[in-house]
Formats: C-alpha cells, structure tokens, sequence
C-alpha cells in the first residue's frame, strides 16, 4: 500500500473504491491482489469505516481490538492491503462521480468512458483542495447513516445516535455519559449497550421498539445464521451480568432536561407503534443513545442514475446483479449501499465486487476458483436472506409520528418544527418531501436532509416507513423527486473547491495521456 495525500489526475486507475470500511476495503484488497491499479479513498483518516473505526494512536489505546467484534478479519485484510502496492487517499471526502469520454485513452473502461472522482480533503472536508482521481471503474462502498426518528427533548445535549456513542468510544475512548440509556430499535443496540457497558457506563436500560417475534416466523433463515445468534449473546451476557433491563415494544418518547438529559419517558407500543396510554415510566439517565437502524449512503449512486429498490425497512438501497454490478456500466457497489447487512456480507460483496472488475478488466486469467465463488454466493445468499428479516423485524411502524407534539423540532439545522410540516402538508397542499423542503426549509440545512430526511419525508406522507403510497409503479414505491437520495452533491463543497475544477479538468497535452494498465 502506497498513502497518498493527493490524487495524480495523470494517472488512470484500473479502479477506484470508495469508502474504506469492510466492503471498500475487500474489494481493494481483492482487486489489487488480482493486478490491477487501486486507489482507494476514504474520508476518515484510518482504514476500517465506521465499524473497525479505532482509535488514534497518540491516544495510548493498549487494546483497541477489545471494543470490536471479529478483529482479527480486519486486521488479516488491512495487512493485506498494506502489502498489495496500492494507493490509499485518506481524508478524501468523494463529492460526485462524474463519466468522462477517454477516446483515444488506452486502457479505457466500460464503453470507452472513464470515471472521474471529485473529493476535497482535509479531516472534515475543511481543506478545501479539489482533487481528481481517474479510473476505469469505480467501487461504491460508502457504507449506511444512522435514521433518526424525532421526538419531544431529542435536541437535548446528552442525546446521541446510538452509532454515535459507539464511534465516540471506538475513536475517542469517550463515554456519552455515566448513565446512558440505550434506546430505538435493531441489533445495533445490544452493540453499543454492550460496548458502554464493557468500559464503565451504567445502562439502566435498552429499549426496543420491536418484539422480536418476526424471528420467530422465519425459522429457516434463523438455522442458516446460527453465528448471528452467537454475536447476539456475545452481546447479551455482559448485559445480563450488569443487570441491564429490557424493554421489548417500548420506546422513549420524551426526553427531559434543561442544560442536558437528565430523564426520559419510555412508553409501551402497539403494534403501529402508537404509545399505549397510562403505560408511561421514567428512567433517569445524563445520557440517550438512540437510533432506528441504519440506511444506505446511496447520494453518489443515484446521482448517476443507478436504479434503486426499496429494502423491507422501507429505505432505499441500489439495485446489484450478482457480481455486484449496478445498473450504470462501469459502476459497482457493495456492502450497505446495496442492502444494510452487517460486516460480514459487507466483505463477502467486497470480494465478489473485486473479483469481478478484475474479470471485466483482465480477463478470464483474474477469475477466482470456482468453489471460492460458490462458497461467496452461499454466504452472501444466506446474510441477505438474515439482513432482511432484521429490517423486517426492526421495521419502524407506521404511526411512529404519533410520538410527536407540533413543538418538536423535526429538521434540526433549520429548527423546522412537526407542526410547521404539519401544516404544509393539511393547508398548503404538500404531498410530498420536496414541497415541503420548499415550503418549510426542512433539509436545506447544513446535514442536507440526511438527519431529518426520513422524518420529513414520513410526516410528508403520513406513515412511518419513507414509502410513498400514492406512487404507481408496479414494482413498488420509487424515492421521491428531490429526496436526499439523489442529492448532486455528496458532502458540502465551497465555492472555492468548484471554481479550482477548471484546471483539473483540462484534457491533457498530446503526448502525455494518463498512464494506465494495459488493456484487457
């Protein structure tokens, strides 16, 4: 592996990955490993993604592989990467991907086009420096956000997503709190209640919305993932041991507070997630960990026109062949952009991804064994079948905006309120997100919608799961037109950065074309 602080937009890539967590990371390891030219980009400054993010070394961790499940996976690929020759970008924030015409360009990719990336560095993007790589293919791997579900007190200092705490401990050794109630739905929260749990926080609590009985109606995805139920009580054990209360069907549906959370009210659910009267008790806590499950980062996919599909928790993820390919040629995609699932698919569709852009640029000599393709197909068959009965199981409700009194904020950056959006949508004739972005300012803000965006776009509709019921098309609901998914912009750029493109951009001189491998 070569670190790079600047991509060298003379040279043309045989692939370019972006994102660096488990997916990214398999597939460029693969790739590089097969003879091709990788550049792999990452907006951290680690290889690992926000599930092996680790601590800085200045910080002294004397075990970081304690906070992490399956360690020593990540370590056996980050060495292998460190040993392939290729060229790792960290702090490179990808703000579009953009298809360019190489004719004449030896070694072109798909169709004669190539692909070029825009990224600004810099730890948060703050840089501000433009940078170009080229390739004739591009590996999507940018990996899921966190869906925040609002409620009354959610603004509170001490409240934090559920992901967050996690990161916060993983690469800072910093607890959100001393008491910290665990609270939303899915599998991440056994993780992070366990995590907190493991370095000190009491968790008098971990509250889920779910009931866990849509595992139960499928016993024969549950007998094909026997090591999910193991990592489940890797997690549960120490939660047992420390005393910690379980919640099923329940959910926090105020915070309290005046400087920070000091309390919060966890309700029973029924079954469309409405709070059940008289079924209210408060649990003191200085610190919230909530999230509702995670959904894909798909803002660079869709902007190209990747064809997208609607996962059974009602997110959007993008629509993968079984080589990983999407729809727009040149394009693949991996882990939770193609599916929120786990670690483990998340290498599993890294490798396949990897292995077939070797083939499509090499040839027949860069193919895998056959059993090592099977045996990927299997696993990845299996973890998907197991992804999505989570997303079914942990699937938010539709009456989950019943939580909400008109007074919450519901957009953050633009300190929107329920009611405001409310209010578009029974006098002003919003029927959707879009009109009421316009109307209200709800996802013109700083995060772009990617906080408040499901939230939005629910209230919008009047359900719980970001589906738009009134949508036509045979196959399902489509995301909505100017929905935070298909965003041109992947990350916050300055002026500044878009004005330095036009140098960047010149073709080159006669004579001096980007250096390439040879062609297929």
């Amino acid at each position: 592996m070569r670190d790079g602080s600047d991509g060298d937009p003379s040279v043309l890539h045989d692939l370019v990955v972006v994102g660096a967590g488990p997916a990214g990371l398999a597939g460029a390891v693969t790739a590089a490993e097969r003879g091709l030219s990788v550049a792999l980009l990452d907006g951290d400054a680690r290889l690992g993604g926000q599930f092996y993010r680790h601590p800085a070394p200045g910080l002294g961790a004397a075990r970081p592989e304690a906070l992490h499940h399956d360690w020593a996976t990540f370590d056996g690929l980050r060495r292998r990467w460190e040993a392939s020759g290729g060229v790792h970008l960290p702090e490179h924030h990808v703000w579009t991907v953009t298809p360019e015409r190489a004719a004449g360009v030896r070694g072109a990719g798909a169709d004669g086009a190539s692909w070029a990336v825009h990224a600004v560095t810099g730890p948060d993007g703050g840089g501000e420096r433009p940078v170009l790589v080229r390739g004739r293919a591009v590996l999507l791997a940018t990996g899921a956000a966190e869906r925040h579900l609002p409620f009354p007190g959610w603004t509170l200092p001490g409240v934090v997503g559920a992901g967050g705490a996690q990161a916060m401990l993983k690469s800072g050794l910093v607890l959100p709190g001393a008491q910290v109630v665990v609270a939303g739905s899915g599998p991440l929260l056994l993780a992070v209640a366990s995590s907190l749990v493991g370095a000190g926080a009491r968790v008098p609590a971990v509250v889920e919305a779910a009931d866990y009985l849509g595992y139960v109606r499928r016993p024969g995805v549950l007998a094909m993932a026997p090591g999910k139920w193991a990592e489940a009580l890797t997690h549960g054990a120490p939660l047992a041991a420390h005393g910690v209360r379980p919640y099923a069907r329940h959910a926090v549906v105020r915070a309290h507070g005046t400087e920070r959370v000091e309390a919060v009210t966890v309700a029973r659910l029924d079954r469309e997630w409405r709070p059940v009267p008289g079924t209210e008790r408060r649990i003191a806590c200085d610190a919230l960990a909530v999230g509702h499950g995670l959904v894909p980062r798909i803002d660079l996919g869709t902007s190209l026109g990747c064809a997208t599909r609607i996962t059974e928790d009602g997110a959007v993820a993008l629509v993968v062949d079984a080589s990983q390919r999407t729809s727009v040629p040149g394009l693949w995609s991996a882990g939770e952009t193609a599916g929120v699932g786990g670690a483990r698919l998340a290498m599993v569709e890294g490798e396949l991804a990897g292995a077939a852009v070797a083939v499509r640029l090499r040839g027949c000599a860069a193919e895998a064994s056959p059993a090592r393709t099977r045996s990927l197909l299997r696993t990845r068959s299996r973890l998907r079948a197991f992804a999505d009965l989570m997303a079914v199981a942990h699937a938010p409700g539709d009456s989950w905006a019943d939580w909400l009194d008109d007074g919450t904020e519901v957009c953050r950056c633009e300190e929107v309120e329920a009611g405001r959006v409310r209010e578009a949508v029974a006098n002003l004739g919003a029927g959707d997100a879009r009109t009421v972005k316009l109307l209200t300012r709800a996802g013109m803000g700083w995060c772009q919608g990617r906080v408040c965006g499901p939230a939005v776009a629910c209230l919008a509709r009047g359900a719980g799961r970001g589906r738009d019921a009134a949508d036509p098309t045979p196959g399902g609901p489509n995301p909505l037109p100017g929905s935070p998914e298909r965003r041109p912009l992947a990350v916050p750029v300055t002026l500044g950065a878009l004005a330095a493109l036009e140098e960047s951009l010149a073709p080159p001189p006669d004579g001096d074309r980007p250096r390439t491998s040879d062609p297929a």
